[in-house]
């Protein structure tokens, strides 16, 4: 019996081992960067041109769907909405574009004080259980890096939306759906980039993305202290944008195609006195707008505002980020949902 005992033993023990070693390698498999399905979303280096033009075209037709075929799409999958940090237009959009695809949603906010984060779970552990329930997994984290570590211990995909002062690919996407819909291209582009540039995550992956398409130029307009750090800059300056900093609101082009106005972000600052000093460094008013701005140029930002635009300048035609930019959001993520679940 003895013996007996100790070979089922055996057997099981291999048996785990082999389990295992299978979840491993799974974990382990090389991503195919121009692939969707059943791939993790943590940078825009994920992306070729072929397939961000393949996205764009799935969410344009996305777009002219109405009702229940929409609802039909992802019936029966469920996505876990895991967020860190404060979110309105991130986590409600891909909420939103979840269930308008006929999916479901387990929505965490501010889990750091409400699951069992509290009681030490590690990052890991919370993704392998999530991964239990959920086919998709989409994290908010303040911390940069975590993403990454995310999307290695669990075996569903995981979107990134917003790593730290890292990057957020999906609303970079947005981004530059919104432009590539007004211009009919990504190349050639003109942009102005205002506000924070050393802290704004929006910023460091519109500018990566912008890099997969040549011949595209940003001025990069920021109080000195909030310049794109030197490493950032070089790197995007490699990969063949050009990358032009400037500190006046006189050296604007008036030839832009967007200007993409942000926050300077107080989550980032210990010293509030210095947050204080440069938050309303760069102000877009309408003045500015009628001066400076071309007859086609997109006014663009992430959100939120806290002062840094005029509400003069909402009911400008030209301006987009509550409106049509905001909109994007919600249907390049339901095009992303799409063929990441469904090919």
């Amino acid at each position: 019996m003895e013996m007996i005992f100790a070979l089922d033993k055996s057997i099981v023990i291999l048996l785990n081992f082999t389990f295992e070693m299978i979840n491993r390698k799974n974990r382990l498999q090389p991503r195919d960067r121009r692939g969707f399905f059943l791939n993790d979303v943590i940078s825009l280096d994920h992306f070729d041109r072929k397939s961000i033009l393949k996205l764009f075209k799935e969410t344009k037709k996305l777009k002219k769907i109405k009702g229940k075929k929409l609802l039909k799409i992802l019936s029966g999958k469920l996505a876990a909405l895991v967020f860190f940090e404060p979110s309105t237009r991130t986590f409600s959009s891909n909420s939103a574009a979840f269930k308008r695809l006929g999916g479901q949603t387990i929505e965490h906010q501010n889990p750091a004080s409400t699951s069992s984060s509290v009681k030490g779970e590690s990052i890991e552990d919370m993704a392998r259980m999530f991964e239990q329930y959920c086919d998709v997994i989409v994290v908010r984290h303040p911390v940069i890096g975590t993403l990454e570590r995310i999307a290695g211990a669990a075996n569903v995909p995981v979107i990134n939306a917003g790593d730290g002062i890292g990057e957020h690919p999906t609303q970079a996407l947005l981004d530059m759906f919104t432009i590539w819909e007004k211009f009919g291209k990504l190349t050639g582009l003109k942009g102005l980039m205002a506000g924070d540039m050393l802290n704004g995550r929006t910023v460091h992956s519109l500018i990566r993305g912008l890099s997969i398409f040549p011949g595209n130029t940003v001025y990069l307009l920021s109080p000195k202290q909030l310049c794109l750090s030197r490493e950032e800059f070089r790197l995007y300056s490699k990969r063949g944008v050009k990358l032009i900093e400037i500190d006046s609101l006189n050296q604007i082009p008036e030839d832009c195609h967007f200007w993409y106005w942000t926050r300077v972000q107080k989550e980032r600052f210990k010293d509030k006195k210095v947050y204080e000093k440069l938050k309303l460094s760069f102000i877009l008013t309408k003045k500015l707008v009628k001066e400076r701005a071309g007859k086609d140029t997109l006014l663009m930002h992430p959100l939120p505002r806290v002062g840094e635009i005029e509400t003069a300048v909402d009911s400008d035609q030209r301006a987009v980020y509550l409106t049509t930019e905001a909109r994007n959001g919600m249907y390049v993520r339901m095009a992303l949902f799409k063929l990441i679940l469904k090919g």
